[in-house]
């Protein structure tokens, strides 16, 4: 059993453990699903309620219901109603599990825990996870933190569940930031929205009254970027684009400048010092940097042509963008100088908003073909295309920080009125099959996923 501390707010992923126990049995445990070799099976798996006494036995419950729906989420995983459990709470708690009661209902891993209120308030949670058939503990761990972080719990639970059984890194411990969006098309009310992946603890950072696009994560996952257009004078149909940074523990807003010629807001680079964005000038949309410590920019890219989009690789080496240079936009790669400008995308249709994977295998993009849109990926060399989904229109792909799902929005068509079409945020794994809707108050569009949380 391996035991972690943390605040509400903050935890050492894993580090600083207070003590370390012997696993029983661990070597023996086979269970593993295998996420690189396409569309599997879902492992049928057992999510007790999660063993307390008093006000604890509903929070217990609560745990157990975010890890199911959780893990049930990502596709790999087919929770088993627990109806058809025979082992109580209190019993597993109190001994091992009686595995072939487990095998009965063909669950392949178990997965329970009990939670505990400390005489000083904090929340005791601890949980197991079981191979059944291999009558082996895969994993054991014990938090300690404030009560009103149980749901956080819940969240580093499924990731580690899904490390131990896939052997890759969950995103559970994540949140998305996206553009929520209300009212009538000609009137359109655009406002930041926050939210956990799941889409719990929604809540709005901006009111409204200015119109928001493209926000993105730093890599510590505590900032945003964002553009908005902003009212100059007294003419409010005289707008300029403005870019911010936005703390989102404390609310405080940065302004990073304001750019007329800016065609997407900025992203940032791998170590959080700088910003990458395109703009327009004199023609021409190029590539450049900021470097946020200094505001001195650089102009990466020179070239005739409209030059935009720009995505750093998750070393910091490397750059990819859209440029129509070749006579339609297509997707480029180019080092992080500007140097070794090489075009990878071939195929038939107009390419857009590249995306490296954080994982530095893959670059997400949208494509345009046949009146129809895609979501698609490719390698960095523009091998291995693949297109995952279509529709009339999705847009804007993100990156879960394990590199295994992506984020986007999608839009139906709307009829001759501008009703309807209205845009929503849906996720998808890298097989194409797991399709979901990411249900929110209102609509969505330009999601960006954070990293995991620190």
């Amino acid at each position: 059993m391996i035991h972690d501390s943390f605040p509400l707010k903050r935890r050492a992923l894993l580090a600083g453990a207070a003590a370390s126990l012997a696993l029983p049995s661990v070597a023996q445990s086979q269970v593993r699903i295998d996420i690189t070799r396409g569309r599997v099976d879902p492992l049928p798996t057992a999510v007790s309620p999660f063993h307390g006494e008093g006000r604890d036995t509903a929070t217990g419950a609560e745990i157990a219901k975010v890890i199911s729906n959780n893990l049930e989420r990502s596709g790999l995983f087919r929770p088993i109603d627990s109806r058809a459990f025979t082992n109580t709470p209190a019993q597993l708690a109190a001994a091992a599990p009686q595995f072939t009661t487990w095998r009965q209902i063909n669950a392949a891993v178990l997965i329970h825990g009990t939670v505990a209120t400390l005489p000083d308030g904090r929340l005791r949670v601890e949980f197991r996870l079981w191979d059944v058939f291999g009558e082996a503990q895969m994993e054991g761990r014990v938090y300690t933190t404030a009560a009103s972080n149980w749901r956080r719990i819940a969240h580093i639970v499924s990731d580690q569940v899904y490390k131990r059984v896939t052997g890759e890194d969950g995103y559970f411990d994540t949140r998305i930031v996206y553009v929520s969006e209300s009212g009538p098309g000609q009137r359109r009310i655009k406002r930041l929205a926050l939210m956990d992946q799941d889409g719990a603890n929604h809540r709005f950072l901006t009111d409204g009254r200015e119109l928001v696009l493209t926000p993105r994560f730093s890599p510590t996952a505590q900032e945003i970027t964002y553009l908005a257009y902003v009212q100059t004078g007294n003419n409010p149909n005289l707008l300029r684009p403005r870019v911010y940074l936005l703390n989102i523990d404390t609310g405080q807003r940065e302004v990073v400048g304001d750019f007329p010629g800016m065609t997407f807001a900025p992203r940032f680079s791998p170590d959080g010092n700088r910003v990458i964005m395109s703009m327009a000038q004199s023609g021409t949309t190029d590539v450049y940097t900021m470097d946020l410590r200094t505001r001195q920019q650089a102009r990466i890219t020179n070239h005739n042509s409209i030059n935009t989009s720009p995505s750093y690789s998750p070393d910091g080496r490397q750059i990819v963008f859209n440029s129509d240079r070749g006579g339609s936009q297509q997707i480029y790669t180019m080092s992080a100088s500007g140097d070794n400008v090489q075009r990878i995308s071939f195929a038939r249709g107009l390419y857009g908003t590249p995306v490296w994977s954080p994982r530095g295998d893959l670059i997400a993009f949208t494509k345009q073909t046949e009146g129809e849109f895609f979501i698609g990926v490719m390698r960095p060399d523009g091998s291995g295309e693949r297109l995952l989904t279509r529709a009339f229109l999705v847009e804007a792909p993100t990156w879960a920080p394990n590199g295994r799902v992506l984020m986007y929005f999608r839009q139906g068509a709307s009829d001759s009125r501008g009703n309807g079409g209205n845009p929503r945020l849906y996720s998808i794994d890298l097989t194409g099959y797991n399709e979901r809707e990411i249900l929110t108050p209102a609509d969505g569009s330009d999601p960006a996923w954070s990293p995991l949380l620190p």
